[in-house]
């Protein structure tokens, strides 16, 4: 590690005022080259200290909650470090790809669905050779577009389950609450056959202070939680976070 500091105290020495443009495109490229191995390095890193249950030896219990604490990453990006490190495990063609510098962390992190516990479940399951398939990403990665990359990970998570996911049942509930000027609320909703049948059984809470909309609807809750308890309770939570933009 030491011998990498020195690396890069020389190349942060270096006078780029002094470099032409071909100079400086071919140090782009070698830049870019030396960071996907290091990021490589990084995700089989967090892999094995994954494995070992290493951050537990700073009291925490996962990974991504050490990078976020320890390498302040973003929620997201410490998560993607850790999946990319499960990913390598599973795809060795793309993890020698990533190792010597062609494949990008971006494009390891598009890679991922492929890899999950469900796709390699599926896979076997109809056959299909994920050597095969690791090899080829690995290629494309190396050499196509990264939205070319993406469009051949897509077609082959479609391929695998042709049906695509189950779908929602509580996606066409529906609930919007509006708050007038004059402090009042109003409200309509829409639940399908299966969430009114469930409503009965789930009566909305006794407002602990006076005042309704229409309907009945209380204006304040048990809880201070506002209308969305009552959504909850409805079998629409989701709905109405998106109605009111959630």
């Amino acid at each position: 590690m030491g011998e990498l500091t020195s690396a890069l105290d020389a190349l942060a020495a270096d006078d780029l005022k002094s470099m032409f443009g071909p100079q400086l495109l071919d140090r782009a490229s070698m830049l870019q080259q030396v960071r996907n191995r290091i990021d490589a390095e990084l995700a089989r890193t967090v892999r094995e200290c994954e494995l070992t249950q290493a951050p537990e030896h700073d009291g925490l219990k996962t990974m991504a909650s050490w990078g976020r604490g320890h390498l302040r990453l973003s929620s997201q990006a410490a998560s993607r470090l850790v999946h990319s490190g499960r990913v390598l495990e599973q795809l060795p063609a793309v993890a020698a790809a990533f190792a010597a510098g062609e494949v990008t962390a971006e494009a390891v992190a598009v890679i991922a669905p492929v890899a999950t516990c469900e796709r390699l479940a599926e896979a076997a399951d109809q056959g299909v050779d994920v050597a095969e398939v690791d090899a080829a990403l690995a290629l494309a990665a190396a050499t196509q577009p990264f939205d070319t990359l993406r469009g051949c990970v897509q077609r082959y998570c479609a391929a695998l389950d042709p049906d695509g996911p189950e779908p929602d049942p509580t996606e066409g509930r529906r609930l919007a609450i509006a708050k007038h000027a004059d402090g009042s609320i109003t409200g309509r909703f829409y639940l399908d056959a299966v969430g009114g049948e469930k409503s009965k059984d789930r009566p909305l809470p006794t407002p602990r202070k006076l005042g309704a909309g229409p309907w009945g609807w209380p204006l304040q809750w048990p809880g201070g939680r506002g209308p969305a308890r009552a959504c909850e309770r409805w079998g629409a939570a989701g709905s109405f976070q998106r109605s009111c933009g959630g």
